[in-house]
């Protein structure tokens, strides 16, 4: 009986579309050598450029959760997203470390680990939680 790869492509397709998700926020343009993203420049905005991203970055780790990652890897996406959001919201100090922190696509990273891995073994239940 052939194996479902269904699954495994949805979750290559969602992967794709989180990973473009984290580009964009966190290394979207250049500029002297550096990489940087909506987030960086939103975040250039007192007061509510920082809240304005945190609802996409939130949005992939809602995704990621829905995914099947375990608690312990949500936990430390998570906390890559608060860390962005607080510090981020420092004026200057904050948006020169958001500039180099890039939480989106740390948490890309963590996801894309993950689904390989799980991929490689099989042991993922392919069907996403809802």
């Amino acid at each position: 009986m052939p194996k479902d790869t269904t699954g495994r492509i949805r979750h290559a397709e969602e992967l794709a579309r989180l990973d473009r998700l984290a580009h964009m926020l966190d290394a979207r343009f250049k500029l002297f050598g550096f990489r940087f993203g909506y987030d960086s420049l939103l975040g250039l905005i007192p007061g509510i450029g920082d809240t304005i991203t945190l609802a996409p970055s939130a949005w992939l780790v809602w995704r990621a959760h829905q995914l099947g990652l375990p608690k312990a890897k949500i936990g430390k996406m998570a906390m890559n997203t608060g860390v962005d959001y607080v510090v981020g919201s420092i004026p200057v100090i904050g948006d020169l470390i958001d500039f180099g922190f890039k939480a989106n696509l740390r948490n890309a990273a963590i996801l894309r680990e993950h689904l390989e891995m799980d991929a490689a073994t099989g042991a993922h239940d392919v069907t996403p939680r809802r």
